[in-house]
């Protein structure tokens, strides 16, 4: 047991093992239904509360009809608030309603019956979810984003690459293997050859962040985009290994949605290049 009482076991330190990216995926599954009782953080999404993630410019006067939900991966936090305040510039009376959290979190509460009119995943394969389950019309690229290893200011832990997240002395977080996040990580380390020894498996890019600005973990696996929105509250270190699991990221509209055409609106105007700059500044690929 870690000092964070969240300590992995279950994963052999023999790289020949991990002869493939399923390997290490049974591994991760494996580890957590090894740690009955463990504390681990779930994401509590309150979709219809209207004050989640609302930008200044929704809580002016709305004309009927011109009201959306987008419920979007945690990492796009910021790039998205951004671009919604611009959205709502350019459709004066317009009302937009954010919902931020896992994609995999969000995409079962989709399917489950949640009021939302636009869907952006972190990763195609939890916008399949959705659009598998037939209530989604088809997604876009609209970004990409790749891992990068986030340590506290001043890397107090002295971190040097991915091969330290295999060192039980050090306190290590990542996201957990059914989120976009934890996804991506498995190909790292099948790409390294390493098996990780987490202390922590997070149910989004936001909470392993968090564990790294509170000094709680030596180093996280987050997103680029994580590490510059941060700023000076941790330091990002790059991995050759990065560039073998990037993260293309998909948006949809809804089929339910009472608004389509604003919905796709909105869609189009992520993907304009007005749109595509913010997500550019916020450190996002091209998809």
């Amino acid at each position: 047991m870690s000092r964070l009482g969240f300590r992995t076991h279950g994963f052999p330190h023999n790289p020949t093992h991990l002869s493939s990216i399923g390997q290490v995926r049974r591994r991760f599954f494996a580890q957590r239904r090894k740690r009955h009782g463990m504390p681990v953080a779930i994401v509590a999404l309150v979709i219809l509360l209207p004050a989640c993630g609302e930008t200044s410019a929704s809580r002016g006067s709305s004309s009927s009809g011109d009201t959306i939900t987008v419920a979007a991966a945690a990492s796009l936090t910021q790039a998205f608030s951004e671009i919604g305040q611009d959205f709502e510039a350019n459709n004066p009376g317009s009302k937009l309603t954010f919902s931020f959290g896992s994609s995999a979190t969000l995409a079962t509460q989709i399917t489950q019956g949640a009021p939302i009119d636009v869907f952006a995943a972190a990763s195609p394969a939890t916008m399949k979810t959705v659009t598998e389950a037939g209530i989604a019309n088809p997604p876009v690229d609209f970004a990409s984003n790749t891992l990068q290893i986030a340590v506290p200011k001043g890397n107090p832990g002295k971190i040097t690459g991915l091969s330290d997240f295999t060192d039980e002395s050090r306190k290590i977080a990542i996201c957990a293997p059914q989120v976009p996040c934890g996804a991506a990580a498995i190909q790292v380390f099948a790409a390294a050859k390493i098996v990780p020894a987490p202390d922590t498996l997070e149910q989004d890019v936001k909470a392993a962040l968090q564990r790294v600005e509170s000094d709680e973990v030596d180093a996280a696996l987050v997103y680029k985009t994580d590490v510059l929105a941060a700023g000076d509250n941790v330091e990002g270190i790059e991995f050759p290994e990065a560039a073998r699991a990037v993260n293309v990221y998909q948006i949809a509209t809804l089929r339910a949605s009472e608004n389509a055409a604003f919905a796709q609106r909105f869609v189009e105007y992520a993907r304009s290049v007005d749109g595509q700059a913010v997500l550019s500044e916020a450190g996002f690929g091209r998809p």
